[in-house]
């Protein structure tokens, strides 16, 4: 179909086959379709949105505009996506654990852009790591490690970047079917059994409100199993940063806690519920996790041995933020916290943004826990007093304590899971 009919039925709202769609899809693809051309029909599609099946054409024709991974019979092969949040890095934690408990995961990542972190950013902070790697290499690794942590390959969903680019540009970002197409195209190009969303929700999430949130959850779950995949969704918390650390060197080391049996117990929490395996705590518990992320890191280039070294060499300097009165943590507000380490260095404003790896926030304390005055609540990693004014700031709108117990939310609100019809 021609670019010029697909765009005058989407202006007239009619529905599109997967024949427009692929066709759109594939003139991306081909350079066929123009910027402009494209900026328009992501404005039609934001504003009369996309149907489940024109999702689903959608996703389909972006994993066709470019290779996907297929694996030999064998173990399950599962993955997991979070829709982004503050502190998370449940990713480091729950693909070596699942490779040890002999699964396959081929986990393909993404970069944080605004006031989230990105798990490639993360792994980036470990020394001589190489996130860019071609298929043959990743898929090497997998057979080697169970497991690869890689970004997007320039053969995996390449419309999708194309679509991710000008979403934003034409201030696209918050459509449902086009989040859903844009994650699922790249994870389901991955050749899974199985994916495990995980659907932030709360004011450090890009879906601040239960009700989005479960819209977006059952749309992605939806499509995947339209897709044949076996997928479930949950809804977790995020109110407040997951686990006690913030920034990339310092999340990498409190996932290796988790890996070496320890770790803050929210982070244990929401890991092993979306391991979602019998064996999953005993196996973190015992230590071998962290032996299998060390065999995935050499097998990407990377040094296991700098994670001995912890924040030694990083050339950050420490702040110390003390609480004002005794009383009960209520909040720690996690968007607040997130923007924090953006002043200090640690976030990014375009993708191509270099950043601060070493620069951070570690708490102390978390909400519902008592607090006294002057303990310190929240230890802020500077790089020279860079940024460190406006991060104080906005760490002091972020806590509040009070007298009396807090209301924390449950960490999981809500789970969805469907099996492929």
């Amino acid at each position: 179909m021609h670019i010029h009919d697909i765009l005058r039925s989407m202006r007239d709202g009619e529905e599109q086959s997967p024949e427009a769609i692929r066709s759109f899809v594939d003139g991306l693809s081909t350079g066929e379709v123009s910027r402009p051309q494209a900026a328009a029909w992501l404005a039609w599609a934001y504003q009369r949105t996309l149907n489940h099946d024109e999702t689903l054409a959608l996703t389909q024709a972006m994993i066709a505009s470019g290779n996907a991974f297929s694996w030999p019979e064998g173990p399950e092969v599962v993955d997991k996506h979070s829709t982004g949040g503050v502190g998370d890095k449940v990713s480091l934690i729950l693909a070596p654990l699942w490779a040890e408990l002999g699964l396959r995961v081929p986990m393909i990542s993404g970069r944080g852009l605004g006031h989230t972190g990105g798990t490639l950013d993360k792994l980036e902070s470990i020394p001589g790591f190489q996130v860019v790697l071609p298929d043959s290499r990743l898929a090497q690794i997998l057979r080697e490690t169970g497991c690869f942590m890689g970004g997007q390959t320039g053969t995996l969903a390449p419309a999708d970047r194309v679509l991710y680019a000008l979403r934003n540009e034409v201030n696209t970002v918050d459509s449902i079917p086009l989040i859903v197409g844009s994650i699922l195209s790249k994870k389901l190009s991955e050749g899974l059994d199985r994916l495990v969303l995980d659907v932030k929700v709360g004011s450090g999430a890009f879906m601040t409100h239960i009700g989005q949130a479960r819209a977006l959850a059952q749309a992605l779950v939806e499509v995947a199993t339209g897709a044949g995949v076996s997928c479930s969704a949950h809804l977790t918390a995020m109110e407040r940063p997951l686990g006690r650390a913030i920034g990339h060197t310092l999340e990498v080391l409190e996932a290796v806690e988790c890996l070496q049996g320890g770790g803050p117990p929210d982070l244990l929490e929401l890991t092993l519920h979306l391991a979602d395996h019998p064996r999953a705590a005993e196996v973190l518990a015992s230590g071998r996790a962290f032996d299998r992320f060390c065999r995935i890191i050499e097998a990407h280039g990377g040094d296991p041995r700098s994670l001995d070294g912890g924040l030694r060499g990083s050339g950050c300097r420490e702040h110390v933020v003390l609480a004002e009165r005794a009383g009960v943590l209520h909040a720690l507000e996690a968007r607040s916290l997130a923007h924090a380490v953006f002043s200090l260095g640690g976030g990014r404003s375009h993708a191509k943004d270099p950043i601060d790896h070493g620069v951070g926030l570690r708490l102390h304390a978390h909400p519902g826990e008592p607090v006294e005055s002057g303990q310190p609540l929240i230890t802020i990693y500077h790089r020279d007093g860079e940024g460190l004014d406006d991060a104080l700031r906005r760490i002091a709108t972020a806590v509040l304590i009070q007298d009396g117990p807090a209301d924390v939310p449950p960490l999981v609100a809500e789970s969805i899971h469907a099996e492929p019809a």
